[in-house]
């Protein structure tokens, strides 16, 4: 029997001990009751379980149209081959309670050999969603986000929102040198 989901973020992967079965299960029930939450949930696990990219294509298109409306901001809109990296690298920092955030946000490189996918990191003292809106207007933008920003990557830092402003200026320099290191191309982070 699947129990219902508690309220809590992706990283925290409250699937991690689903099996596959139940996994499956789990996902069948938040389509047919149009709970986003469930159904991302369950995305998000296959994700990082290394579930192939078609199929986490297929679940997430399917998701999308039969419970758009209350899937979670945290759940990216397209397969990204290194989200799991990215979350295991972001993880890894901690920071003190503050007014700043630091937030991701996905580029499109489709134009370049490589990954399809890149990176911008950022802080600020706007929330991930608000700050992504500036750059795509023109306001302070960075050039990469301006031309090449598809949408906020919004779980894996959901730990580093509202932080100390001296914590989010070291974290962000850090965490765009750790993912840069990790092999995915990354913007900003200065």
């Amino acid at each position: 029997m699947v129990r219902p989901l508690n309220p809590t973020g992706p990283a925290q992967r409250p699937l991690r001990a689903h099996s596959d079965r139940e996994l499956a299960t789990e996902f069948q029930r938040a389509l047919d009751t149009g709970d986003g939450v469930a159904g991302a949930h369950c995305v998000h696990e296959r994700w990082m379980r290394g579930e192939f990219a078609e199929r986490i294509d297929a679940a997430l298109e399917i998701l999308w149209k039969r419970a758009g409306e209350s899937i979670p901001d945290w759940l990216p809109m397209r397969y990204v081959s290194w989200l799991p990296t990215a979350y295991e690298i972001s993880g890894s920092f901690k920071a003190s309670a503050g007014r700043s955030n630091i937030y991701l946000v996905l580029l499109d490189y489709s134009d370049r050999r490589g990954d399809d996918h890149g990176v911008y990191v950022g802080m600020s003292r706007y929330s991930p969603a608000q700050r992504f809106d500036q750059h795509k207007a023109g306001i302070r933008a960075a050039g990469s986000v301006l031309k090449r920003g598809i949408e906020v990557l919004t779980g894996p830092t959901l730990h580093l929102q509202h932080i100390r402003r001296a914590d989010a200026a070291r974290i962000e320099k850090a965490l765009a040198e750790a993912l840069s290191d990790a092999g995915i191309r990354v913007e900003g982070g200065h």
